[in-house]
């Protein structure tokens, strides 16, 4: 696990500053503090931070061909790169070192672009073939690995790990981009491949990028996607059991390291049998961590002592102050744009105990978004029946005059919170489902954005990040629909971004099986009810583990890593929040309506409206708008 970064010239062969690369590379050094490498030459710069984690005395970067053609500068782990090397010496090929990182740079001389496709693990890495003076980079199939580009004015192209690299770059143009502001406030995050930036992009999760000098023009190519049509039809006990095979084998061949490993352990199904196999898999006591909170609605640490028991792990745990909100302009510098997931301190936090005890983990990220573990897809898949069941020139106008006419009641028990799902029926598919998972609703969106700013977005909605990934896709089932927008979106730019920058700034490693690639085409091959039967999510999951973990674990509701924002906003942070969101900087920006904010801000510590999750994503772009001022 590593940063990368690097300066390529578009155009033609002129000198690479080297100081300028250290610097872009220096900025990461988080994210591998064992070793720190450059590699320069006529219009080309590759720079490397390493977190040694497999073959510690070899395999440095960045790394040469044995002819000195080819140069690749790599982040991630390669699980199978064992098979390819005993593949690769079949050919011909010899190799100097024990790691993956010469798998790929072997696997590019013989395979090509191909080579991208037999890796599996995850990954973003670019390689520089000066025989062909073409620069190559790949990012892993689901996104855990992040990989920022941008073509700037003077005719360079630079890339690196995290945004932070390429804005060290004194010629990186930082205009804001009005669409990707909008797709924040909307979903919580910016989907990929937009950044905040309009010249910067993500290269996107199972995407390839060949660039040729002097050629011109350059378009990111998709080499893998995944597939939810149906096609295992085999009894439920032998999707069970087969399901416990391949979740067993993709723990295993994540267990592999030269450094002390681990698991987080959350007291959740997913992390709990990731636990469960690595047990079965170890002649010795899994270590494990979680981190507990003194409020009980958000505690899950004995159920999480239930498997460390069960399993004899060797267990830590720590507790998590109730106000740790001190992390706000901390999580601001980490995720270098805005981002608005509050778990993210909690999650920082237990990196933060992990490291204390090991540099790999394994972590249950993955399970809700392949196996329909969120209860919002129970809504949808709900809400979805209602819409076929009513014409559309009924369902609208009627569920419309029912969503406004219904009082939105935050404090009443979620039984009389109708409102949202009547409003939810009346749009269709795509935008009900994005209207159940949006930050701020297109209503609070309007009134939050100043005029300037919606006349910059031209009418344009973040729904649209929806449709553009439904269009390609032929998925008739509603739940299966909306797993892939997930898989899509919510999965790489909520969930993995989180765990990458919380891991990566304690020089922790994170490894997911859930997302083991081969894994997730054979769980989307699966039959929709095999996830979601009735209220169950997950539920060939579930059955699966019940000779691995009790009931209490399989069976409990889902809790989540949840953080007590409402009674921040009211209490210890009531003063901060009117400072941030009423001051200069968001009134500067021009881009909200700042009488708007300021009844927002009234209501919420009245205790009239709970607007605990649009506070939050606020006080996340101040803190953004703030750190980056010219």
């Amino acid at each position: 696990m590593c940063g990368i970064v690097g300066i390529f010239d578009l155009k033609e062969k002129r000198d690479i500053n080297k100081d300028l690369l250290s610097r872009m590379n220096e900025i990461q050094f988080h994210r591998g503090p064992n070793e720190g490498g450059l590699h320069t030459e006529p219009g080309l710069g590759f720079g490397h931070r390493r977190l040694s984690i497999i073959d510690l005395s070899s395999g440095q970067q960045p790394m040469h061909s044995q002819d000195g053609n080819v140069v690749l500068t790599y982040n991630g782990e390669v699980y199978n790169f064992p098979e390819l090397r005993l593949e690769l010496e079949a050919l011909g090929y010899r190799f100097t070192t024990h790691c993956d990182t010469e798998v790929i740079l072997i696997g590019w001389q013989a395979w090509g672009e191909a080579c991208v496709d037999r890796l599996r693990g995850m990954f973003a890495f670019a390689i520089w073939d000066r025989a062909k003076e073409v620069l190559f980079l790949a990012r892993d199939r689901l996104g855990e690995k992040p990989l920022y580009y941008a073509e700037l004015p003077n005719g360079q192209f630079i890339f690196g790990s995290e945004l932070k690299a390429l804005k060290v770059h004194p010629d990186l143009p930082r205009e804001l981009d009005p669409s990707a502001i909008e797709d924040y406030f909307g979903f919580g995050y910016i989907p990929d491949p937009k950044t905040i930036y309009k010249n910067v992009h993500k290269l996107e999760p199972g995407y390839k990028l060949k660039i040729k000098r002097g050629q011109g023009q350059f378009k990111p190519e998709q080499y893998w996607n995944v597939n939810f049509s149906v096609q295992n039809v085999k009894s439920e006990a032998e999707i069970g059991e087969e399901l416990i095979e391949r979740f067993r084998e993709a723990v295993k061949i994540r267990m592999m390291a030269d450094v002390p490993l681990g698991a987080f352990l959350s007291g959740g199904v997913d992390s709990s049998g990731v636990v469960a196999m690595m047990a079965g898999l170890s002649d010795q006591p899994v270590n494990t961590c979680s981190i507990s909170f003194g409020d009980p609605a958000f505690n899950e640490s004995k159920y999480a002592q239930m498997v460390a028991d069960r399993y004899h792990t060797a267990h830590r745990v720590e507790q998590v102050d109730s106000d740790d909100f001190h992390l706000i302009d901390k999580l601001a510098d980490l995720y270098d744009e805005p981002y608005a997931d509050s778990s993210a301190l909690p999650t920082y936090r237990v990196c933060e105990l992990a490291k204390k005890q090991v540099t790999v983990v394994l972590s249950g990220d993955g399970g809700d978004e392949n196996l329909a573990g969120y209860r919002r897809y129970r809504w949808h898949t709900y809400e979805d029946r209602m819409r076929s069941l009513v014409p559309t020139a009924i369902r609208k106008p009627l569920f419309g005059f029912l969503g406004a006419a219904y009082p939105k009641a935050d404090w009443a028990p979620k039984m009389f919170r109708a409102k949202t799902t009547f409003e939810s029926i009346a749009r269709d598919s795509l935008e009900g489902y994005f209207h159940s998972v949006s930050v701020n609703s297109n209503g609070l969106r309007s009134a939050l954005f100043s005029p300037k700013l919606k006349q910059e977005l031209q009418g344009y909605q973040a729904v649209e990040v929806f449709r553009r990934y439904a269009k390609d896709v032929n998925i008739e089932d509603a739940q299966s629909m909306v797993q892939y927008l997930d898989i899509k979106t919510y999965l790489p730019g909520d969930i993995l971004t989180k765990v990458d920058r919380a891991s990566m700034a304690h020089a922790l490693e994170v490894r997911v099986p859930l997302l083991d690639h081969k894994l997730v085409e054979w769980m989307a091959s699966l039959q929709p009810d095999l996830k979601l039967r009735e209220k169950e999510g997950k539920f060939i999951f579930k059955k699966s583990l019940e000779p691995y973990l009790p009931e209490d674990i399989l069976y409990r509701p889902k809790m989540g890593f949840a953080v007590p924002l409402d009674n921040w906003f009211k209490g210890p942070l009531k003063d901060k929040v009117r400072q941030a969101l009423l001051g200069d900087t968001m009134a500067q920006s021009g881009l909200f309506d700042q009488q708007f904010i300021t009844k927002m801000v009234n209501q919420h510590q009245s205790g009239l409206r709970d607007y605990s999750a649009s506070i939050w994503s606020l006080l996340m772009f101040e803190a953004f708008l703030r750190n980056n001022q010219a």
